[in-house]
């Protein structure tokens, strides 16, 4: 029987409870546990205060068998989250010659000189494993204690992410308290919400007990994890049913594994011959962004015009004046238009334009902030699709570049 270990995550700093920086730890570390069969019990945010850590930090050990804290490990007086644990739990600081080593060549890998309170970084609790920081000065900590598992991280996750990946959870697996990933079965979709995707899903999978079944929703697609609870449910049934629920999805079925849509749109271009160009008003370049931050994407992507204002869209674009004056920017003749504009100008096969109200401002009871065209223009092919979003301003820009790509996969597929 795999029987999940409770697991409660601590992330540390003031900057998460006064929403200047959202709690990127627990999206992170969530997935990544709930992918290997062991999703958190908890997460307990807590302030940069001594008080706070230890009374958190108590009640987490007492009632968890794994506790994996973030942030407070850094040279500053404000990291105490090494030294309050060690209290907690009765244990001395020892001093590591190594790390002091290791964050004094850092330092002069960038010509610089490591100051003083950076030495703070090298004390460890007696009993834990050090888990060395490629990408900064603040090492790992991994401690085993009555019975029980400390594993504390640093909190940039440009830092957190590659220890918690390259170090943290091949141990993990390695012993035992996690789900081998490869008997986990996992795939994309694209277009379908998740409770919907549920419904589809729901007559093939719930007769099946013993299959754990995970959703992990995104802007525009889900995540799905197939995997046997008792672990006595082989692979082979476990592929076999996530291959009946490809097939059911049809064309909703995004890939295999968890990729995101922007390589998979890149590799039917590719696969095709063909390229894409963009025309941009309300994302602003970020559908081509989504597409130059895959590598390789060369090949393939021609360019993008980003025009925000009516006299940009004309000019750069050649949508005729006479459509933005009947129809205003934000219209499905105008996406149509800007969409073939970019086609013809950057030389592509295909074209994706975007324009619409992002918000917060701007809308209008006709147009209320939400509203979004994307256009397509192809080999024989020029419309637009009017999508109605909801959410703030950054959230109306990433669903509609995911949409977007959605709509020319689906293209592609045809």
């Amino acid at each position: 029987m795999n029987t999940a270990p409770i697991i409660d995550l601590i992330t540390i700093g003031d900057e998460l409870l006064l929403g200047l920086t959202r709690n990127g730890h627990l999206t992170y570390l969530g997935e990544q546990l709930a992918f290997r069969g062991a999703a958190p019990n908890r997460n307990i945010v807590c302030r940069d205060e001594a008080g706070e850590i230890r009374r958190n930090f108590e009640l987490a050990w007492r009632e968890s068998e794994i506790v994996i804290t973030t942030g407070g490990l850094g040279p500053t007086s404000d990291d105490r989250t090494r030294d309050i644990i060690a209290e907690v739990l009765g244990l001395e600081l020892l001093y590591s010659q190594e790390v002091e080593d290791a964050i004094r060549e850092r330092f002069r890998s960038f010509n610089s000189t490591m100051g003083v309170n950076n030495k703070k970084q090298a004390f460890y609790p007696a009993g834990a494993d050090i888990i060395m920081n490629a990408q900064g000065t603040a090492p790992g900590l991994w401690l085993e204690k009555d019975g029980k598992l400390l594993i504390m991280l640093p909190g940039p996750p440009r830092e957190l992410n590659p220890m918690f990946e390259n170090q943290i959870l091949p141990r993990l697996s390695a012993e035992g308290r996690l789900v081998d990933i490869a008997q986990i079965i996992s795939f994309q979709t694209s277009g379908i919400g998740e409770s919907s995707l549920e419904l589809e899903l729901d007559p093939i999978l719930n007769p099946h007990k013993d299959i754990n079944v995970a959703f992990c929703a995104h802007y525009g697609t889900v995540d799905v994890r197939l995997s046997s609870i008792s672990g006595e449910t082989s692979l082979a049934d476990v592929q076999e049913l996530a291959a009946q629920c490809i097939e059911k999805l049809d064309h909703h079925f995004l890939t295999h594994g968890i990729r995101g849509i922007t390589p998979v749109v890149l590799d039917q271009l590719r696969d095709a011959g063909q390229t894409v160009a963009v025309a941009e008003s309300c994302t602003g370049g970020m559908v081509g962004a989504a597409f130059t931050a895959i590598a390789g994407s060369s090949d393939v992507f021609q360019g993008g015009i980003i025009t925000y204002t009516n006299q940009a869209k004309s000019e750069l674009l050649g949508v005729p004046s006479e459509l933005l004056e009947a129809y205003g920017a934000v219209s499905e003749q105008v996406a149509v238009a800007m969409a073939e504009g970019a086609r013809e100008k950057l030389h592509s096969t295909w074209a994706i334009s975007t324009t619409g109200v992002a918000g917060p401002g701007g809308g209008t009871p006709e147009k209320p902030v939400g509203m979004v065209f994307v256009g397509i223009a192809g080999p024989g092919v020029a419309f637009a699709k009017q999508l109605d979003l909801r959410g703030n301003r950054g959230i109306v820009r990433e669903r509609t570049v995911n949409v977007a790509l959605d709509i020319l996969r689906r293209q592609l597929l045809k």
